[in-house]
């Protein structure tokens, strides 16, 4: 019996300490997709008050890992970029939405940030950064 996506990313979940750790909070998940939520706190500030890089990072990466397992099958990354191109202070409400747009030789994923009390305000310009996967459904 297979799992549904809402099963696998729980499953996922479970286990990920790391993600536990970020606050993240899944918001949606479907096959190939997966909106996550995270409020960042003063340990994720670097010395300028603002966001360590890493911590949007690894939002955006575990939203990334959650979509592209959500067919049930072990998949890993193999590259992936992002930019970041707004600051994000204490207090922010991160959103990140994982979404597939291509499973052909490799996936591509379309990931966007939004931040705030008023929900996914997504980035202009850079807010579309592709990722190679290893493994496919």
């Amino acid at each position: 019996m297979s799992l549904s996506p809402e099963q696998v990313v729980s499953k996922m979940m479970a286990g990920d300490f790391f993600s536990q750790w970020l606050g993240v909070e899944i918001l949606e998940t479907g096959l190939g997709m997966c909106k996550l939520k995270a409020t960042l706190r003063n340990e994720m500030l670097n010395g300028f008050a603002i966001a360590h890089g890493g911590i949007s990072y690894s939002l955006s990466d575990s939203a990334l890992a959650f979509s592209c397992n959500s067919y049930g099958k072990k998949a890993v990354s193999i590259e992936t970029s992002i930019s970041h191109i707004k600051q994000i202070k204490e207090g922010d409400e991160l959103i990140v939405v994982a979404k597939e747009i291509s499973r052909a030789a490799q996936w591509r994923f379309c990931i966007r940030f939004g931040r705030g009390p008023r929900g996914l305000e997504p980035n202009r310009g850079k807010n579309r950064s592709p990722a190679r996967i290893c493994g496919r459904p």
